[in-house]
């Protein structure tokens, strides 16, 4: 049997579809543990050395949790990237089978690389995460309604407003409560927290959505926050470079924490009004904050020492 064989695993609520690459086997089973048995007794013929699958809403937990338990390298593919390989082999067609068949023929032409899937604690601490953001976005939204609503809907608005201020600050206990009980998290927190910029919010949620924090490179992890900038360039022609991809809510909570650091870290301070000076626009020099800012938190998770401006050099 071929040593380089590729799965792709389309998920989905009540079904899971597996292709295999480049070869005449295809398996449709029902997303349960008696399912699970089955793709798993596939992987034991076959040995794939890569399996590849989607994020799901939550539907394909179970399978990468059986997959990663008995030993297989899966990937939970960024749906972006697999969308834009798709368009580049010119596949329009969308169906489970196809889609399986599409993401066993990226696992073996991209060969994404396999990273530890998050453990249990830090699944449940991005689920806190993932509804705080909910909550915020509905509050935000509400807001924005209030401002233009007539009498007749004003009270109601103000009422839910209230409601959503309520669970958020609710939700923010809970979170306290989680990162107080385990000795690792509040190690962590109170590293992220040493440096002048980087608040609760913030912190927790580099804890929950990069767990890689402290073990990877910088432009590694630069990459996964969507703060690496790629080359825009043809010819003699050079266009500016953008950042793009990545994890959006931590690049969003890293540009907040850039914000708060170019105005309260002195050692940022300091780089961020040399980039204006020197005709930076702000958001750009800002982005620039951003990605001096996690190099320095990989460094002191990696360390475990936390900021002093004295050690900003061994940081970056």
């Amino acid at each position: 049997m071929s040593s380089s064989v590729a799965f792709g695993i389309d998920v989905s609520k009540h079904q899971l579809e597996m292709a295999a690459h480049d070869l005449d086997r295809a398996w449709t089973v029902a997303n349960d543990a008696a399912g699970h048995q089955v793709l798993l007794a596939a992987c034991r013929e076959l040995t794939p050395t890569l399996i590849v699958l989607e994020a799901s809403g939550g539907y394909e937990r179970e399978i990468v949790a059986a997959l990663s338990i008995a030993g297989w390298p899966v990937v939970l593919a960024n749906p972006r990237q697999v969308r834009d390989f798709a368009r580049s082999t010119g596949q329009l067609a969308k169906t489970d089978r196809l889609d399986a068949q599409l993401l066993a023929r990226f696992a073996a032409v991209v060969r994404p690389a396999p990273r530890p899937l998050a453990d249990a604690e830090t699944t449940e601490l991005a689920a806190l995460l993932t509804r705080r953001r909910q909550l915020v976005d509905m509050l935000v939204a509400e807001r924005l309604r209030r401002r233009q609503a007539i009498a007749a809907v004003h009270a109601d608005l103000t009422q839910h407003i209230r409601w959503l201020e309520h669970r958020v600050k609710r939700v923010d206990r809970d979170l306290d409560r989680w990162i107080q009980r385990s000795p690792l998290w509040r190690a962590k927190e109170d590293l992220l927290r040493s440096v002048p910029g980087v608040g609760p919010t913030i912190a927790r949620t580099l804890l929950g959505r990069l767990p890689e924090l402290g073990q990877l490179s910088r432009q590694q992890l630069a990459a996964l926050a969507g703060l690496a900038p790629f080359a825009r360039e043809s010819g003699t022609w050079r266009g500016r470079r953008h950042i793009t991809g990545g994890r959006r809510e931590v690049r969003h909570m890293l540009y907040l924490a850039a914000v708060s650091a170019a105005r309260c870290n002195p050692v940022l301070k300091a780089r961020f009004t040399r980039l204006r000076t020197a005709g930076k626009p702000a958001k750009v020099a800002l982005i620039a904050i951003a990605r001096q800012l996690l190099g320095i938190l990989n460094a002191i998770v990696r360390t475990q020492q936390r900021w002093a401006p004295t050690l900003d050099s061994q940081h970056r």
